[in-house]
This record gives structure tokens, C-alpha cells and sequence, in this order.
């Protein structure tokens, strides 16, 4: 029986608390040059595709910026075109809003996109429903929590209308007679829905996919439902073994309701890596990683996230709060985190004293323990056994992974864990396609055109 063959995407981490900044190979997060190493690194080691998140706005605590967003993030857009300059056959894959976006432009922006890159375009499909990122958009905070799939859905319908419009093989005009020769109907769209109401003439023609490829994270019940239905790839946070199997059981399972095959949907943790020449030295340089992730500051900030607190005067190498979290509606963090973490504050808030009684744990430490990022520590030959098991026995498809330094952490693992995924023949040697969708084994997109009047609700 053939081994299933591994999907390798590579996060470009921007700000967040995986990065390392005081690590002296760090670089910048926002100058071209990381951005084109990353991703050429990327392709040599023939991954699947370079992922970039979004920030439409700075979190801050207390008032104050995260320590970790300072540099925000360049356009989402403008970075993936530049990359598809200096690659060949990478994909792009970028996180664009359903929120605090329209249809139109974002069809737009990745049909241009497909074209510039010759098919390598993924649209990750995210929501928003805060006040505090709404305030910097003319809908502030305007749409309730519970209505940002039903959003989402009906944007991701819209924006394939759109991409339908056009078969592709219409001519614009004839150059040699200079008549116009093209399908009256090529282009023309209409949408309604509760949230939608559109019609005009699309002015991107069909490109390289047809749609590009879609991705979603997500692991409500309704996440998991619209990532069934509607998305090409899932990233999943279940990166332990027994837990992927169960979430990937959970979702395979779901698309027969749509009419859907197993190889539709492609599961992908987020992944860390920490690597050594031995096992015993990358747990030693796995340690010292998550101690430089969890300053003193940080793991104030995270423990404030719990408490919704102010815990500034708390030493961090000390005791946990003896007090309990405050609960209410106003949260002391603001943005990506602003979206409570903990269902229960009040009973994490004792477990987490539990835990560091039993371990005899400072608040850092104790951060340090909990929140532990590091999905695969070892040497390259234990990382690419442990990554290839996951894959044969059903708990992935394969791994987003994220590097603790910017832009050379994928480095290490493109020339030594790579090769050895190759040589057990769950890996490509070369690119075998040239679009994202082949990268990923996926069916072509559609070619057929949606009505000229369409209702996408």
C-alpha cells in the first residue's frame, strides 16, 4: 500500500508569542528580505505553501500594546505578490477577513493574485466580531458574535459567484479586426442574501483555479461545520497524536453530508519544531526556547488574560494570585485576545494553582508549563518519525509549522528533517504540478458559470 504523502505549509510568524526577538538570528518582521527567505526556503524544501496571518489591529492590555505586536503587519497582499516574484511554485496563502471586508474586492484581490502567481493563490477565511478591531472600520463592532459564520458563508458564496462568472475561455476582442468579440453574459453576476446584495460585471477573468484554494481554522461546531462544507484545508490545534485522531475522524466524517470525499478536506495543525543533534540536546534547547518565549513581562500579561486583572505589581518568579479571576464582560485584554480564552476563569484559575503547588511552580514557570508551544523536539531523524506517524495513522494530513525564529528558523528543518521524510517516501523529491491545488491532491475547481441571478443566501 502506498504512504500517504505528507502536506508541509510554513507560518511566517509575525507577532506573536512563538517568535524569539532577543534570539541573534532574528530579523525583521516587516522588511521584504525575511519575507523572500522564508519563502525561498520554503520551495527548496518543496512545501505546499507559505502562510501569512492578519492583524487588523494591535492587541493591547491595560491599555498598552502588546510587547509582541509592536511591528504589526505589512498588507497581507501586497507581501504575497512580491513573493510570488522571487517562486516559482509555492503557494500563497494569506488571511483576509469576511468582518471588515466586501465580496467584490476580496474576489478581486485573489483572482489578481491566482494570475500573478500561475495558480498558487489561498484565501485563509477568518471572522471577526469585536468592537475593539470593528473601531478602525467604518462598521465598528456592528455585527453580533453569533452571526459572523452565518457572514462568512454567505461572503465565501458571493465571492465564488464572482469567480464563476467568467469560463475562461472568452475573448475580450479582436485585435486584427479590433471587434469586440466577448460573451455578453462573461463576468455578469448578481447576489442576494441577507447580508449581500450585489450585481455588475466581474472584472477579473477566470484564473489559473478557477477559485483559489480555501483554507479556515475553527474548532467550534460551527467551525468544523464550515470547513466541511465550504474549505479546501483546516488549520487544527490538535497536535497531539490521539487528539488529531479524533478531530481528523470528526471532520473527515462530516463531508459525506455535503456530498464531499475524505480528500477534500485537508487537516493541518500548527506546529512548532525544536531541533537538536541528539534528543537530549533539542529537550536542553527547547527549554532554553520557551524561557526566551515567557519573559517576566509575558507571563504577567498571559496570567492578567486569566485574572483580567491588573497583576503588574506580582513578582513573576513568585507565587500565583491567591485571588480569584475577575468575570464580567469588560476584559482587560483587547483584540485577538479580547475573545475570552477561558470558558471557566474561575475554575482554570485553581487548576493552574493546583498544578503549580504540585510542581512547585513560580508564575512563569508555571506560564511556561501551560502554555508549552513546542509541538516536535528531538533530532531530525525523531521529529521526521514522529511527523510521518501522525500522517500513516489518520491524525493529520500534514503540518502548518512555525518557527520560533524569523527568517531562518525553517532553515534547520528544510536540510535535515526534510530529506528524511523523502527518503521514506512519504514526501515529494520534486514539485509534481504547478498550481496549489496540485501541490495539495486536490480536485480541479469547477468550470461551470453560476446564473447571471443568483441567490446566495
Amino acid at each position: 500500500m502506498p504512504r500517504k504523502q505528507i502536506h508541509l505549509a510554513a507560518h511566517f510568524p509575525g507577532v506573536n508569542n512563538t517568535t524569539v526577538w532577543s534570539d541573534p538570528e532574528a530579523g525583521s518582521h516587516i522588511e521584504f528580505s525575511s519575507f523572500a527567505h522564508f519563502a525561498r526556503t520554503a520551495e527548496r524544501a518543496k512545501f505546499d505553501f507559505l502562510f501569512l496571518a492578519e492583524g487588523l489591529r494591535l492587541r493591547e492590555q491595560g491599555g498598552k500594546i502588546y510587547d509582541l505586536d509592536v511591528v504589526g503587519r505589512p498588507d497581507t497582499f501586497a507581501i504575497l505578490a512580491a513573493v510570488a516574484a522571487v517562486t516559482d511554485r509555492l503557494g500563497l496563502a494569506g488571511t483576509i477577513n469576511s468582518t471588515f471586508n466586501e465580496p467584490y474586492e476580496v474576489a478581486r484581490q485573489f483572482a489578481s493574485l491566482d494570475h500573478l502567481s500561475d495558480g498558487r493563490a489561498a484565501w485563509n477565511v477568518v471572522t471577526s466580531w469585536d468592537e475593539f478591531t470593528g473601531e478602525n472600520f467604518r462598521r465598528g463592532g456592528f455585527l453580533p458574535k453569533e452571526k459572523r459564520y452565518s457572514r462568512a458563508k454567505e461572503f465565501l458564496s458571493a465571492t465564488g459567484v464572482l469567480w464563476d462568472s467568467w469560463r475562461g475561455d472568452e475573448v475580450l476582442a479582436d485585435k486584427s479586426s479590433g471587434e469586440f468579440l466577448s460573451d455578453p453574459d462573461a463576468g455578469r453576476f448578481r447576489v442576494r442574501s441577507d447580508q449581500f446584495d450585489i450585481a455588475g460585471r466581474f472584472g477579473v477573468p477566470r484564473s489559473p483555479q478557477g477559485r483559489p484554494v480555501i483554507l479556515q481554522a475553527g474548532d467550534s461546531e460551527e467551525g468544523r461545520e464550515f470547513a466541511a462544507s465550504s474549505a479546501d484545508a483546516i488549520f487544527s490545534r490538535h497536535a497531539e497524536l490521539e487528539a488529531g485522531r479524533a478531530f481528523y475522524a470528526d471532520l473527515k466524517g462530516r463531508l459525506g453530508a455535503y456530498g464531499r470525499d475524505p480528500e477534500d478536506l485537508k487537516i493541518l495543525p500548527a506546529a512548532t519544531f525544536v531541533l537538536g543533534d541528539t534528543d537530549a540536546e533539542a529537550a536542553e534547547k527547547a527549554d532554553v526556547v520557551r524561557h526566551q518565549q515567557v519573559s517576566g513581562a509575558t507571563a504577567i500579561a498571559f496570567a492578567e488574560q486569566l485574572w483580567n486583572r491588573d497583576l503588574s505589581e506580582l513578582d513573576p518568579d513568585g507565587p500565583l494570585p491567591s485571588f480569584d479571576p475577575a468575570v464580567g464582560d469588560e476584559l482587560l485584554s483587547k483584540g485577538r485576545a479580547s475573545v475570552r480564552q477561558y470558558r471557566d476563569p474561575i475554575a482554570t484559575a485553581n487548576e493552574w494553582r493546583q498544578v503549580a503547588e504540585a510542581k512547585n511552580l513560580s508564575l512563569r514557570e508555571l506560564v511556561i508549563h501551560m502554555t508549552g508551544r513546542q509541538t516536535f523536539v528531538g533530532s531530525a531523524a525523531t521529529v521526521a518519525a514522529t511527523i510521518d506517524e501522525f500522517v500513516q495513522t489518520d491524525a493529520s494530513d500534514g503540518f502548518v509549522l512555525v518557527p520560533h525564529v524569523t527568517p531562518g528558523g525553517l532553515d534547520a528543518f528544510a536540510d535535515t528533517v526534510v530529506p528524511l521524510l523523502q527518503e521514506r517516501g512519504s514526501f515529494r523529491t520534486e514539485y509534481e504540478g504547478t498550481t496549489l491545488r496540485e501541490h495539495l491532491g486536490l480536485k480541479p475547481s469547477p468550470t461551470t458559470v453560476a446564473p447571471a441571478d443568483v441567490d446566495a443566501s
